[in-house]
């Protein structure tokens, strides 16, 4: 299955971003509210400058306090960013969130920003994909 059709297969496919000078509680804030894992930091909604995670939000709790919530969430994202484009195969990107350590993938076209996929996506679609696979096996197995 390609990242395409992943994007297609999703009930919403909007990207959640943020300017790189939100606080980091107001990031907090957009990701409890939108009840999602991930927010985009980009200033003009094209370029990726980074991304934030829960886990990020969390991390840095642990480290500074609380005190750490009124500081710009471009101090805590990632800014070397792994993408996908449209023609990925699913498991190539399966494969580089598992090295990687992370469950959000933006999705990029022309250096574009054009949707981001999870590893809970990916899951899915695969899981979709063995259903279909174990389905046409049953029916040669039946002679159908």
């Amino acid at each position: 299955m390609l990242v395409s059709q992943i994007l297609k297969s999703k009930a919403d496919d909007s990207v959640v971003t943020a300017l790189p000078s939100i606080t980091i509680a107001q990031a907090a804030q957009i990701l409890a509210e939108r009840r999602i894992g991930t927010l985009i930091i980009t200033r003009d909604e094209r370029t990726l400058d980074g991304i934030v995670s829960e886990r990020d939000i969390v991390r840095q709790l642990g480290r500074a306090g609380g005190d750490c919530m009124s500081e710009p969430v471009s101090s805590i994202m990632t800014s070397k960013l792994v993408t996908c484009h449209r023609d990925m195969r699913a498991d190539a990107v399966l494969e580089k969130m598992t090295e990687g350590r992370f469950r959000h993938m933006p999705v990029i076209e022309d250096g574009a920003l054009i949707g981001l996929i999870s590893l809970g996506d990916v899951v899915k679609a695969r899981l979709m994909e063995l259903a279909m696979e174990k389905d046409a096996l049953e029916g040669m197995i039946r002679g159908h």
